[in-house]
């Protein structure tokens, strides 16, 4: 069997879920929640921030070093979910079946944002490899900001959320870019 291609285009985004992070205990297994899906994915946006030291003697750059100091990820989705929001900043969504049929999410003074793991996936022809597919998974984020909520006037209101990434403590992780040969669903 051939090797797969390090190497592959990246065309577009059909899937992303959060699953909370319920256990990452250093040097075990960090352990997730059941995944919820981030409705109407528009866009996955990477990105981070290096810290470069040089050092400079006899007129000259001697020596430099970077060092990886955060890393982000913003999320642009076309539908509002509740269970995402619950997922972000905790609380639970509740359903009222009293009167009118409702579902509310509240934010309170005690909300606080609840770690979590983000996978995006492109669809299947968005990868070189005829059926496979790209996912990037950001393995432990937290909401780094207030989501995008609200309306616009005459025009669907599109929203989203930025968290910050940390590095597992299970295993020292915080980004894989995986490339499959046959499209894969995010569990």
């Amino acid at each position: 069997m051939a090797a797969m291609s390090h190497v592959t285009k990246v065309f577009a985004v059909q899937d992303c879920k959060i699953s909370p992070l319920t256990a990452d205990p250093t040097g075990g297994t960090a352990t997730y929640g059941t995944a919820i899906d981030v409705p109407g994915i528009k866009t996955l946006e990477i990105s981070g921030d290096m810290e470069t030291k040089e050092l400079r003697g006899d007129n000259t750059l001697l020596d430099s070093i970077s060092k990886l100091t955060n890393v982000k990820v913003k999320v642009t989705n076309a539908k509002l979910s509740l269970d995402v929001l619950a997922a972000l900043f905790g609380g639970a969504v509740v359903d009222v079946t009293s009167g009118t049929i409702s579902a509310e999410w509240d934010l309170t003074s005690t909300s606080t944002p609840a770690p979590f793991k983000i996978e995006g996936a492109s669809p299947s022809n968005g990868a070189d490899s005829i059926g496979g597919d790209v996912h990037f998974t950001l393995h432990k984020c937290s909401a780094s900001g207030f989501p995008d909520l609200g309306f616009a006037e005459e025009d669907y209101r599109v929203t989203g959320f930025e968290a910050a990434a940390v590095p597992l403590l299970a295993n020292g992780k915080w980004l894989t870019a995986h490339l499959n040969a046959v499209a894969a669903v995010i569990v």
